[in-house]
């Protein structure tokens, strides 16, 4: 194990290790402490979700920070403008390196909560939630919703046109992003799986590979790595896929730029 973590904290991964977050999707501070322990200096991103932050509250956004990691605060501010920017001035200074809201908030929503931000020492990223990736067309539609093809690049040019720094998104949307708005542009993509692995609640998913290939400047990993029997293996698996991604993506754009 002393190997593969040695692996892991080597420059061979830095892509990889700073474009991607471990997901903390557990009940208890106590938990979240063993899961950074675990993957040690090879790990500096992680996020904070739902689950976590309403168990252990801004103690486990604290103790990431003064450890000094990278947080993306994962908890999807939806509500009135005012509500959503008094909540963002709570969290601008704590450290944080990114945090969310849901772009179906409107652009009121979005723009105060971009305000909020205006002055801080410490201003995180601000990402807009497109289309949660558990959700199919199926369900949009039963919400009398556009398919996902075309609401999450309508929901992405919202975003941009209020002044935020990216969004959330399936990787299967990132391609179609990026034909509404330019780079640079945060893409935030969660719920990827390695080819073979267990899907669990996602429906609109692709491997990390696929997802850094198409474009997506972050990945989130999560139970594909926590919750597998080796989580340093399952991580080595997925960064080396990220890389080779990465890798892949660079060459190609050198070799049309050659063309050019």
């Amino acid at each position: 194990m002393t190997n593969v973590l040695d692996m892991l904290a080597s420059h061979a991964y830095d892509f990889a290790r700073s474009h991607s977050y471990i997901a903390l999707d557990v009940p208890s501070l106590e938990r979240a402490k063993s899961l950074v322990e675990l993957f040690g200096k090879a790990v500096d991103g992680y996020k904070v979700g739902l689950e976590l932050f309403h168990a252990a509250g801004m103690d486990v956004v604290e103790w990431l920070v003064r450890s000094g990691k990278r947080v993306f605060l994962d908890v999807k501010l939806h509500d009135i403008p005012n509500t959503v920017a008094g909540a963002l001035r709570v969290l601008r200074d704590s450290g944080i390196d990114m945090v969310n809201v849901h772009a179906l908030g409107g652009a009121k929503m979005l723009e105060a909560a971009r305000n909020a931000l205006e002055g801080s020492a410490h201003r995180p990223q601000l990402i807009a939630v497109t289309v949660l990736t558990s959700l199919g067309d199926d369900a949009l539609h039963q919400m009398q919703l556009p398919p996902s093809s075309a609401l999450v690049p309508q929901l992405a040019q919202l975003a941009y046109q209020c002044g935020l720094d990216g969004v959330v998104a399936s990787a299967l949307d990132i391609e179609a992003i990026y034909t509404h708005v330019p780079a640079p542009f945060v893409t935030v993509v969660p719920g990827t799986r390695p080819a073979g692995a267990d899907v669990h609640d996602q429906v609109r998913t692709r491997t990390p590979g696929q997802a850094i290939a198409s474009g997506a400047t972050h990945l989130v990993i999560g139970r594909a790595v926590t919750q597998a029997a080796s989580p340093l293996a399952a991580l080595k698996s997925i960064w080396d896929e990220m890389e080779r991604a990465q890798m892949h993506r660079v060459d190609t754009e050198r070799s049309h730029t050659s063309h050019e």
